[in-house]
């Protein structure tokens, strides 16, 4: 009987091998110079303001995940963010330009948000009490976290259809932010406004008067944190990419106002969308989204070289996410590829939209119980460096995507594959760039020594560096689903599930060890991170020196 097992698992092993295409490629990793570079904590999430009952679609899926109604005192919550430490966390979202702080002079009363017909995103004005900003600032302090505020830049405005006009009345956020100062709270950066850029998202205001404002802000700033050695960061808009706003922004505002330029990015639509599955799965919805941080390089690079991009909020499909399919296996496809096409732009910080509440929370909003995603943001949090490499591959199938960083904390680099075919299985070796010299004609080198190399190892592989030698290992930490079902809310790491230990711990995430000799296997909708300890990329250790 178990013999006749044993048979039977090896030919249905077979027949599921004979059925999959296999694509041998190779990987051409350019270590000799760093095409771009994020932040040590590239990795961010937020932390919403939505009450329980923000429904969408019939369903209502944040609960206690707002900033006034979060347990803090959750132990999964502070262990899931100490993981990532130092993790910066975005308070903000659609509701932020409708928040009072209970502080100073207000005089409107400081009620929570209610349900109200004709209110901004069918909200009431809502309120912060400081009872509950002491609370939030000493969790923060306490898990180390950095934090990025978002202030209400409509206070003060009249609305005139979605066009907001007037100038913003400071003297709530001045109270809010003399308060924070007083009490020796460190707000790394402070926000101003939730999409209020081009035609906004509910509400706008025109870039002209959003610049005169900011000025303001960067005066009252400099006022509060006078005689302090901590200068926090300005940033804005965090709204979505309009060229010609942001172009005018910049022109209104002119050098060293804005230190952060910040926009939102969902590229998969609404969350209803019953072809959400494909979308995460396309390569082409996945690139598309390319122009926008290409677009926004070339915006800072003209009119504002002082400044920074991040991504201020991003969650894939908007409207709270996909249910049953942003908090499982098959979301951190775009997530991650999306990470991977954000750094290559000189993105320098990510924030995920969320890290609780929603469908899309890196955590259940329900148990704190860390959904795939939470994993995928760990594993690039561990291994990914700030410098990011090109990556170059001879595969033609647009569903491998590949991305190359240096390590994080450690020689070599590490790269992240992706396959998004449901058919092939990849197999690919890696190399590094030669250098070749022939006289001054280096584009013609570079292109012999690229034909040349693919030509010859696509039959054998040699490790090339001078640390090769060193250590013949590499690591290796592929992600599946549990029981290939991609709507899973278990991740399999190396065949093992992700969860929780006995004792409530984020679990360790170890590695396989294989020869650098052998070829990466990459299973079909399968990712891999995949660490070079001693490959030889100059970029890589001139970048630790700095």
């Amino acid at each position: 009987m178990g013999m006749h097992l044993v048979v039977f698992l090896f030919l249905a092993s077979l027949r599921l091998a004979l059925s999959q295409d296999v694509e041998h490629g190779l990987i051409l990793v350019e270590g000799i110079q760093a095409i771009a570079e994020t932040d040590d904590n590239f990795i961010c999430a937020t932390i919403d303001w939505w009450t329980h009952d923000k429904c969408d679609y019939k369903y209502c899926p944040w609960g206690d995940s707002s900033a006034v109604n979060l347990d803090l005192s959750h132990p999964f919550l502070a262990k899931a963010i100490q993981a990532l430490k130092p993790l910066r966390i975005r308070v903000g979202g659609s509701l932020q330009d409708q928040v009072l702080y209970e502080v100073g002079n207000l005089k409107a009363p400081c009620h929570p948000f209610q349900k109200m017909k004709g209110g901004l995103f069918g909200f009431s004005k809502g309120c912060l009490q400081m009872k509950r900003w002491d609370e939030l600032n000493h969790f923060f302090n306490d898990t180390g976290v950095l934090v990025t505020f978002g202030l209400n830049a409509l206070h003060g405005r009249h609305p005139s259809h979605t066009v907001w006009g007037g100038d913003w009345d400071s003297s709530n956020a001045y109270d809010l932010i003399n308060y924070t100062v007083s009490k020796g709270y460190k707000i790394d950066s402070w926000e101003f406004g939730n999409e209020l850029s081009g035609k906004g998202i509910g509400a706008s205001v025109s870039a002209a008067q959003y610049g005169k404002d900011l000025i303001k802000l960067k005066e009252v700033l400099h006022s509060l944190y006078n005689n302090s050695n901590f200068k926090p960061l300005l940033v804005a808009p965090g709204g979505f990419y309009n060229k010609d706003w942001y172009d005018k922004l910049l022109q209104v505002t002119g050098p060293g106002i804005v230190n952060v330029l910040t926009h939102h990015v969902y590229n998969l639509g609404p969350g209803s969308d019953v072809h959400l599955d494909r979308k995460i799965l396309d390569p082409k919805q996945l690139s598309n989204v390319e122009s926008t941080f290409s677009n926004l390089s070339e915006t800072i690079k003209k009119y504002g070289h002082w400044s920074s991009a991040w991504v201020g909020e991003a969650g894939g499909a908007f409207n709270s996410g996909g249910r049953q399919i942003s908090n499982t296996f098959i979301n951190s496809f775009w997530y991650l590829d999306q990470l991977g096409i954000a750094s290559r732009y000189n993105t320098k910080v990510y924030c995920r939209q969320t890290l609780i509440g929603g469908n899309y929370g890196l955590l259940d909003t329900t148990t704190f119980v860390p959904n795939p995603d939470y994993y995928s943001a760990l594993l690039w949090h561990q291994l990914m460096g700030k410098t990011v490499l090109a990556a170059n591959s001879d595969v033609f199938s647009p569903s491998l995507r590949t991305y190359a960083h240096c390590s994080k904390g450690r020689d070599g680099i590490t790269l992240l594959l992706i396959n998004l075919s449901n058919q092939t299985r990849f197999r690919l070796m890696v190399h590094d760039r030669v250098p070749v010299s022939n006289g001054g004609n280096e584009n013609a080198t570079m292109i012999h020594a690229e034909n040349s190399f693919f030509s010859h190892l696509k039959r054998a592989f040699s490790w090339i560096g001078s640390k090769g030698s060193d250590v013949t290992f590499r690591e290796e930490y592929h992600l599946n689903a549990k029981d290939d079902y991609l709507r899973s809310q278990t991740m399999l790491l190396n065949g093992i599930p992700l969860e929780l230990t006995n004792d409530g711990e984020i679990p360790t995430l170890d590695p396989l060890l294989n020869s650098v000799q052998s070829p990466i296997l990459l299973a079909p909708l399968s990712i891999a991170f995949v660490v070079f300890p001693y490959f030889d990329a100059p970029a890589c250790a001139e970048h630790r020196k700095l």
